[in-house]
C-alpha cells in the first residue's frame, strides 16, 4: 500500500460528511479532484470503502474502520506538528468550539486576532442548533461552546462575552404607526419559526407562553438564513438576534417593531466542562477573550445600540 497523508486527510472528510460535494467544500478543492483521490486510496484495498445507493454515498462498516485509522494518523501527524512549533516557542495545537448557528455573525471577530497573533493553532469550528452544541460540550467532544442561552447542564463553566438582544422583526412593508404594538396583535400575524433544537425558537416559544398567546398561523424553517428570505418575501414576522440581521437593517430590508416585553435580553456565553482539563491553546483562548473582549465589542459591535435604543 502507498496512500499519502493527502488522501487519508480526503477520505476522512468524505467520511464525516458522507458526500464528496461537502467535503470539497471543506478542503477548499474541486469535486473532481476529491473524487480521484478517492478512486486512488480505494484501488488500494481489495473491500469496498463506500457504496453508492439511489445516488447517495454511503460509507461502509470497513471504511468507517479505515476512517478512524486515518483520524488516528492524522492526529499524531497533527501533534508532531505542533510540538515541533511548541519546541520553537511558538503556541500550537487545534482549538475546537461549537456554535450556535446565530453565533455565526459574532464567534469570527472573537477569532481573528487571536489567529494572527498564533500562526500555529488551527480551529475546528462547528456551527449547529442548540442541542446539537450541548451534546458535544457533554460529550466532551471539544474545548468550548458558544450559545446564548442557559445550558441547563451541571458542571459547566460560564464566560460572558456580551449582551443578545431578540427583537420582532418583519420586512420594510410591513405598516406601523411607529408606536408599540400590543402583544395580543401578535396572534393574528404569520410568525416564522426556527427548527426543534435552537435557541431561537426556545427564546421566541417562552415569550409566547408567558404572554399566553396562541399563534394562529405557524411557518417553521431551518436556518437563520432561510428565516430571513421569508421575511424578505414577505411570509411573516419573526423573533430574532439582532447580530444577525446587520446587513438587513442597514439596507432597510428589515424593521424592529416594537412590542412590549421585547426586545428579549440575554447573554452570549462561552461555556467548557468545569472538570476538562484546558489545552495551552484553550487556555491561552480565555486569556485572550478576556483581556480583549470590551474592545471588540465597542469595535465591530456597537451599532447594535442604535437600534436598541431608539
Amino acid at each position: 500500500m502507498n496512500y499519502t497523508l493527502n488522501q487519508l486527510r480526503i477520505f476522512l472528510s468524505i467520511a464525516q460528511n458522507e458526500s464528496i460535494t461537502k467535503a470539497a467544500e471543506e478542503l477548499h478543492l474541486t469535486q473532481p479532484a476529491v473524487s480521484i483521490q478517492l478512486k486512488n486510496f480505494q484501488q488500494q484495498f481489495d473491500i469496498p470503502l463506500t457504496e453508492v445507493i439511489h445516488k447517495k454515498l454511503y460509507i461502509t462498516d470497513f471504511g468507517r474502520e479505515i476512517a478512524e485509522a486515518a483520524e488516528n494518523i492524522l492526529n499524531e501527524v497533527y501533534a508532531i506538528n505542533y510540538k515541533t512549533m511548541a519546541y520553537k516557542g511558538q503556541l500550537a495545537g487545534r482549538l475546537k468550539i461549537s456554535v450556535v448557528s446565530t453565533g455565526k455573525y459574532i464567534i469570527p471577530y472573537f477569532l481573528s486576532d487571536f489567529m494572527k497573533m498564533n500562526k500555529g493553532v488551527e480551529i475546528s469550528l462547528d456551527v449547529t442548533n442548540r442541542s446539537k452544541v450541548l451534546e458535544s460540550l457533554n460529550n466532551n467532544e471539544i474545548d468550548f461552546a458558544l450559545t446564548s442561552t442557559d445550558p441547563g447542564l451541571n458542571g459547566v463553566i460560564e464566560f460572558e462575552i456580551m449582551e443578545n438582544y431578540l427583537c420582532l422583526v418583519a420586512n420594510s412593508t410591513f405598516t406601523d404607526t411607529g408606536e408599540e404594538v400590543m402583544i395580543e396583535d401578535l396572534l393574528k400575524l404569520p410568525m416564522i419559526y426556527r427548527e426543534l433544537g435552537s435557541g431561537t425558537r426556545m427564546v421566541m416559544e417562552q415569550f409566547l407562553s408567558t404572554n399566553v398567546l396562541q399563534v394562529a398561523k405557524k411557518i417553521q424553517l431551518t436556518s437563520n438564513e432561510a428565516v430571513k428570505q421569508a421575511i424578505l418575501a414577505g411570509l411573516g414576522l419573526s423573533i430574532m438576534p439582532i447580530v444577525g440581521m446587520k446587513n438587513e437593517l442597514m439596507l432597510n430590508q428589515f424593521k424592529i417593531i416594537p412590542v412590549q416585553g421585547l426586545p428579549i435580553k440575554n447573554k452570549w456565553r462561552l461555556l467548557w466542562l468545569q472538570n476538562k482539563r484546558l489545552s495551552p491553546v484553550a487556555k491561552a483562548y480565555l486569556h485572550f477573550l478576556k483581556s480583549e473582549k470590551e474592545r471588540i465589542v465597542s469595535d465591530k459591535f456597537s451599532w447594535v445600540n442604535k437600534y436598541i435604543n431608539n
